[in-house]
């Protein structure tokens, strides 16, 4: 017993203890100190001290159990011993798997009652004394199960060591391997409240001697005790990488020999994330926190070793962090979002303070690994490029959003850390094709390319880039700006597309559109093609309605702006045909059938921008015919949709400056378009023509709407509903039916019982916008009939010299004009009729001609373009039917007027004088008889009637036909010879009558009358 005693002593000092200790185990276990002593001798040969034969394993094996239950201070030898044991259950348990592919077997069952034996043993000392078995036991069976890991790895039946969950299955079925583990586990459990580094370093210890064979029981304990194990294994590879030197970061994530634990530290947080993510995250900020915050006194519940009482830990926390998210990415993936949100102006002042006591090399080296972590990122990098432009941006610059104007210091820091980003992501991108030539034009190889998690990240946030860029915040736009051409430098040529286009929407003013040329012109050197790209891109978002009108809008604007400074470039230098703009305007007019329908935009702004685009937009050599008559048509409705919006815009200044700079694009579109070819110029004409006597714009130009018959229509509210719709129907039956050439004609005047048709009254347009209507419908019709509009250049312009003289207008252009005037007008007309019948055959065709009449009254614009027409000779010839039934009108009109003076009926003689001007002007009639409409205001309507006559007999006689036209080289115009048609006298001959008749009135005008 005093052996006993003396050998509990050695133990732990308590003698009482160790001796209720090992007398409550079991009765049986009391041994005599001879018995004992016969024990001892039988476990150290391996012979039975009674019978002299040597001890079989499972014999030898409760001999140990014996002298552990018995002599406790015997535990080393014991233990050593039981590895064996261990070992060869193992084996034999390993074996038959791989032979008979059963868990089951006699050697098994004879070894596995020792090993429970073996394990209810140490569970009843740890239970009762944990103080003292605890950290033996531990160590001894982490350190037995590393070995046990590392040395049957190779056999066939074991798994791969990446297998976790496979490893674990196959060692927690084996009984030797699953009371180990147990047993740990009881100890693990027993020592968290007082002393659990011991057991967590020896974890870490054999994980770094038997990694990764061992990775299966730090995943078994790390489930069974992940708070504990978490936070731990931080603290214990806390301290071994201060202990070890944590000057010397690691940046690709390599172990360092230095720092021997920080590997196993990754590993085993690895193997948590899977089911422990959240509380790995929750306990590395919790680090980061602690380590910034002032020290505080321990309580007294906290351990001596913990790490929060050391000021060296506590400035080595950061660096240590910083090392284990390089190592794993996995782990820097779950604390960066929340990391970003608790770095706030107080937590930075602190990391500010705390990293001034670094020394420089360390702090470059920190530098260093935070930019590699930046940029291997895999999610959150747009979140920390935010807070790291945010905070660097100078104190001067106006910051959206709540965040506070950080320290002088932080935000030197942070513009440091962005600066080395910039340029690190530089390197990666223009040297991720390793070993091979890094020109940029090598970008497109076949080659591997290196993934950057970061800049792989901002790919889908280009917009978001852009519109931060174009913030034109100091030095924060030249960081997003640098880190644009990088991103498209990386993603290629889509991601490079992608970001031109955005700026080309986004751009609101000439500064930020600067940056799109920027950006090309760092791109241009890599990629070709990018401008046309870009606008294809564009095009593809206007066809997919992806734009919202004020983005639309500016789009077309940017485009309009970038090509106006090719013109701008043009007459400044003459080799500017390689830059951005020439390459914009080749772009967009491939594209024009794409903008047209634009033009028709429900919104006033888009339209007003794509015709301030398509009329600086150069056209391109080649046209389909059908996209031409698209843009044609697209164009002239525009047109007068815009007359329309200037008269509505009233007269406020802004609207009205950019209603009259719409028309005025529009203006400049059509006759670009007419211009362009024959087709265009056809189509433009036609299109002005119809649109400008149709029903929706006759008010425009102060017409009135008329029905078939040429009358103007009542409003719908003025007429009372006489509810026959047999009436309406025969009413408009009788208008369709032509009965010309027929001594029968049809009018309705009225209806029976219900008197003549009320004539009302409709709202008068105002006269200084008609007339300004009017004005540029003109002057847009003789640009596009004008022979410079037609012969010169696409992108030209007419000469100072010439723009002095009024443009000639080009016979075909008329001749066009007058074919659809006469469509419009009469359009049972055929044209063949250009000769003059005798003046009793216009009985023949009365309604025809009050038809006319009445169109010329509903539209004043008529005579205007009559006007053109005749100008462009012989073009008015193809106006013969439409004169002729206008002046027989006339004819009848003055032949039964009763009025004293032909001045009573002022809409009657500014028509008769208005006609026989443009058949003067357009050589139809000898100067002599063109001046009679001078003499109209001073007679009585018969002799306006004699007059008119004489005239409708010369042009019988004297056919309008476009043979008897000459072309005169010197003045580029047709002219007529009225020397070939005869004598001119006999028509002369009723003027010379009415001028002596009124020679007290006409005496002025006997002059023009001269042959």
């Amino acid at each position: 017993m005093l052996t006993d005693r003396a050998m509990s002593v050695v133990f732990d000092g308590s003698p009482l203890k160790a001796m209720q200790s090992s007398l409550s185990v079991t009765a049986q276990t009391v041994l005599s100190t001879q018995e004992l002593s016969q024990e001892i001798k039988s476990f150290i040969n391996g012979v039975d001290a009674i019978q002299g034969r040597k001890l079989s394993v499972r014999e030898h094996a409760r001999c140990a159990v014996r002298l552990l239950r018995s002599v406790p201070a015997c535990r080393e030898a014991v233990l050593e011993h039981l590895r064996g044991v261990y070992d060869e259950h193992v084996s034999a348990f390993l074996h038959h798997l791989e032979t008979d592919g059963s868990t089951s077997s006699g050697v098994n069952a004879n070894l596995e009652d020792i090993i429970q034996e073996v394990h209810g043993v140490l569970s009843e000392f740890i239970h009762l004394n944990p103080r003292a078995w605890a950290p033996l036991v531990s160590a001894w069976a982490v350190d037995l199960l590393g070995q046990l890991s590392s040395k049957h790895a190779g056999r066939r039946v074991a798994p791969h060591s990446s297998s976790l969950n496979e490893l674990l299955q196959l060692w927690m079925s084996c009984a030797a391997t699953r009371s180990l583990m147990e047993a740990y586990s009881q100890c693990l459990a027993a020592m968290l409240a007082w002393c659990p580094d011991a057991c967590v370093d020896a974890l870490l210890d054999t994980s770094v001697q038997h990694s990764p064979h061992f990775d299966w029981v730090v995943a078994h304990i790390g489930s069974a005790f992940p708070g504990t194990i978490i936070s731990r294994v931080l603290a214990c590879g806390l301290k071994d990488f201060c202990s070890h030197g944590a000057k010397e970061l690691v940046a690709v994530g390599e172990k360092g020999s230095r720092v021997p634990k920080i590997g196993s530290v990754v590993g085993i947080l690895g193997h948590l994330a899977a089911h422990h993510s959240d509380s790995i995250r929750k306990e590395l900020l919790r680090m980061f926190q602690e380590s910034l915050s002032p020290s505080s006194p321990m309580s007294p519940t906290s351990s001596a070793t913990s790490w929060e009482s050391s000021p060296q830990l506590r400035r080595a926390a950061v660096p240590f962090l910083l090392q284990l998210a390089a190592m794993s990415p996995n782990l820097f993936g779950a604390v960066s979002a929340e990391l970003v949100e608790l770095l706030r102006p107080p937590v930075l002042l602190q990391l500010q303070a705390l990293l001034q006591g670094l020394p420089r090399e360390q702090l470059d080296s920190m530098l260093s690994l935070a930019v590699h972590l930046i940029s291997q990122s895999p999610s959150g990098g747009a979140r920390v490029l935010r807070f790291l432009a945010d905070t660097a941006t100078p104190a001067s610059v106006i910051i959206s959003g709540p965040t506070p104007s950080p320290h002088e210091g932080v935000r030197e820091g942070c513009d440091r850390l962005l600066q080395m980003l910039l340029m690190h992501l530089h390197k990666l991108v223009f040297n991720r094709s390793e070993g091979a030539d890094v020109s940029p034009h090598n970008m497109a190889s076949s080659q591997p390319q290196r993934v950057v998690p970061f800049l792989q990240e901002l790919q889908s946030l280009v917009g978001q880039l852009c519109a931060e860029t174009l913030r034109l915040e100091r030095k924060r736009h030249l960081w997003l700006h640098q880190l644009l051409c990088l991103l498209s430098v990386y993603g290629g040529p889509s991601v490079a597309t992608e970001t031109l286009c955005q700026l080309f929407t986004q751009a609101r003013n000439p500064e930020e559109l600067a940056l799109a040329w920027q950006l090309h012109t760092t791109l241009s050197s890599c990629m070709a093609g990018l401008v046309p790209a870009a606008i294809a891109r564009c095009v593809a978002q206007i066809h997919t309605h992806t734009l919202g009108p004020r983005q639309l809008r500016q789009l077309l604007l940017n485009l309009a702006a970038a090509i106006q400074s090719q013109d701008e470039e043009r007459r400044e230098a003459a080799g500017a045909q390689s830059s951005m703009a020439v390459q914009v305007g080749a772009a967009v007019s491939g594209h024009l059938h794409d903008f047209g329908p634009l033009l028709l935009h429900g919104d006033p702004a888009v339209s007003h921008a794509a015709v301030h685009l398509l009329s600086r937009s150069p056209l391109p050599l080649t046209f389909t015919p059908s996209h031409l008559l698209l843009l044609s048509r697209a164009a002239v409705t525009h047109f007068f949709l815009t007359l329309r919006r200037r008269g509505e815009s009233g007269k406020e200044s802004r609207d009205a400056g950019q209603a009259d700079e719409a028309v005025s694009c529009s203006v400049l579109l059509l006759s670009r378009f007419a211009a362009y070819s024959s087709l265009t110029l056809k189509t433009v004409l036609q299109q002005l023509v119809e649109g400008a006597l149709h029903k929706g714009n006759a008010d425009l130009f102060g017409g009135k709407i008329a029905d078939m018959s040429g009358a103007p229509l009542p409003f719908p509210s003025a007429s009372p509903d006489l509810g026959a719709s047999l009436l309406d129907i025969n009413c408009q039956f009788g208008t369709t039916v032509n009965f010309s050439g027929s001594v029968w004609s049809v009018f309705h005047a009225g209806v029976i019982g219900k008197g003549l048709k009320a004539r009302t009254t409709q709202q008068q347009p105002d006269p200084a916008g008609v007339i300004q209507n009017i004005q540029t419908l003109l002057a847009v019709v003789i640009q596009c009939c004008s022979s410079s509009g037609l012969n010169g250049s696409i992108n030209g312009s007419r000469s100072s010299s010439e723009a002095d003289e009024p443009p000639p207008i080009n016979a075909e252009a008329a001749k066009v004009v007058a074919v659809t005037l006469v469509e419009n007008v009469c359009p049972d007309v055929a044209n063949g009729e250009l000769s003059w019948p005798p003046e009793e055959h216009a009985r023949t065709t009365v309604e025809r001609d009050i038809h006319i009449r009445r169109c010329f009254e509903a539209h004043p614009v008529l005579f205007l373009l009559l006007q053109v027409v005749a100008a462009g000779r012989p073009a008015l010839c193809y106006c013969s039917a439409v004169l002729r039934g206008l002046l027989a009108t006339l004819l009848a009109h003055w032949e039964a007027s009763r009025e004293a003076l032909s001045t009573d009926s002022p809409w009657h003689l500014q028509v008769t004088c208005l006609l026989v001007s443009c058949m003067g002007e357009g050589q139809l009639l000898p100067p002599v008889l063109a001046n009679v409409h001078e003499a109209f205001p001073h007679l009585t309507p018969f002799e306006v009637r004699l007059l008119l006559l004489a005239v409708w007999e010369y042009v019988r006689a004297n056919g309008p036909m476009p043979q008897k036209f000459v072309f005169n080289s010197e003045k580029g115009v047709f002219c007529r010879d009225f020397s070939r048609d005869g004598d001119v006298a006999r028509y002369v001959t009723p003027i010379h009558s009415v001028l002596h008749k009124n020679i007290d009135r006409l005496g002025h005008l006997c002059w023009r009358f001269q042959l």
